[in-house]
């Protein structure tokens, strides 16, 4: 099913890299919602009031409710696919991750009151009446809801999309409450106990637990997380592949959203290299970047010196002295800048973050290799975080 409606609603499904696309699935999934929920409504409506049934009619207004999820996620997808103005120059992407943000809160909202109701029935209970009728349609909608579970799960997965995946975890919230319904009315159809508010607060506690989950999946991008590290392989394998790139490093990338990331990095190529050669290739990368992976990638080219044999003898001596402290450590940007009375060997060192606090005591170290080797050597040390700089 999911396939047969990628194929009729969804153009050039596969290509999930791609923002029109990426709209598309989540303007699917929204829509589908909607429809489902309603059908959910009406059809439990009916029956509820035909019947006579409180329990039915008040499910049927909680998928009215849940239609509004999927409301706000088809919205959201809506809004993120408008192109950049003015005012957001970066544009609209980000307000995918708020759809599922807001998701997730109606999510805790359903969990929070469902756990009051719970509570009170665990002090309070009342007798929960069962009918044959009342339990079709619970298995009914558990069967919808759990397709639709499975549905947005499969379109979450594909474009890596945290708001469809909360809407996934809204749908399967509802078939684990519903069915937690059905079997406190089926115990207490056939035995004299009232497990309703015991199984109720389980339930609330588990959606509760689900909807922090996702708020922090939500949240994190919008915090500032760190690059998704396929992503960061990927940039990394169109700078390698020339070779006359000598090294890679603070490799950073800023997500607007998806389908809308930013990205610098800084790539050391050989100084006697012509410029324009070197930034011809430069913009090769750059375009294929964009062109692939849909980042837009700005490099900042540094010129390395490769023929200095004293700058090279020292350049090994102090990664030689780091190597012993930790295997992580390493430099890069090394140059030697002489003066009058003394010499300036300035380099980065990568500093992985649980090794900040020894800062001090790495410097003491390559300070002591470098002034045993000569006396006129200081050293000018920029520690970069390990994060930025994994090449």
């Amino acid at each position: 099913m999911t396939q047969m409606l990628l194929r009729l609603f969804v153009k050039d499904a596969d290509n999930t890299e791609s923002p029109k696309v990426r709209s598309a699935y989540g303007k699917l999934s929204g829509i589908v919602g909607i429809l489902c929920n309603l059908l959910l409504f009406a059809g439990k409506l009916i029956v509820g009031t035909l019947a006579g049934s409180v329990s039915i009619t008040a499910d049927a207004v909680n998928n009215l409710s849940d239609a509004s999820s999927s409301l706000v996620t088809l919205i959201g997808f809506r809004i993120a696919e408008m192109p950049a103005d003015a005012n957001h120059p970066y544009g609209h992407a980000r307000v995918e991750y708020l759809s599922g943000l807001i998701v997730s809160a109606l999510i805790l909202l359903i969990g929070v009151e469902l756990g009051k109701s719970s509570v009170e029935k665990i002090f309070h209970p009342s007798v929960v009446t069962f009918s044959w009728i009342t339990a079709l349609v619970l298995v009914g909608s558990i069967l919808v809801k759990l397709w639709l579970s499975l549905f947005n799960t499969k379109l979450g997965r594909r474009i890596d999309s945290a708001a469809l995946l909360a809407t996934a975890a809204d749908s399967r919230n509802d078939v684990i409450s519903t069915a937690a319904v059905l079997l406190a009315a089926i115990v207490g159809r056939y035995t004299d106990l009232n497990i309703d508010g015991y199984v109720g607060a389980l339930v609330a506690l588990f959606i509760i637990w689900s909807g922090i989950g996702i708020a922090k999946d939500t949240i994190n991008p919008l915090l500032g997380q760190g690059p998704d590290p396929e992503l960061r392989e990927k940039i990394l394998e169109i700078l390698r592949k020339d070779p006359r790139v000598l090294g890679l490093h603070d490799l950073m990338v800023h997500d607007y959203g998806p389908g809308q990331r930013f990205a610098t990095v800084h790539v050391e190529m050989d100084m006697r290299v012509d410029p324009m050669e070197s930034h011809d290739l430069i913009d090769d990368m750059e375009r294929a970047c964009l062109r692939q992976y849909n980042v837009h990638l700005s490099i900042h080219y540094d010129p390395v010196v490769t023929d200095d044999e004293e700058l090279n003898r020292m350049r090994t001596l102090v990664e030689e002295c780091i190597r012993p402290i930790d295997p992580r450590l390493s430099v890069h940007d090394f140059r030697m800048v002489p003066g009058p009375l003394h010499t300036n060997l300035i380099f980065d060192m990568i500093l992985p973050y649980d090794m900040m606090k020894q800062k001090d005591e790495v410097k003491q170290l390559v300070d002591e290799a470098v002034r045993k080797e000569n006396s006129k050597y200081y050293t000018v040390i920029t520690f970069d975080g390990a994060s930025f700089n994994n090449p």
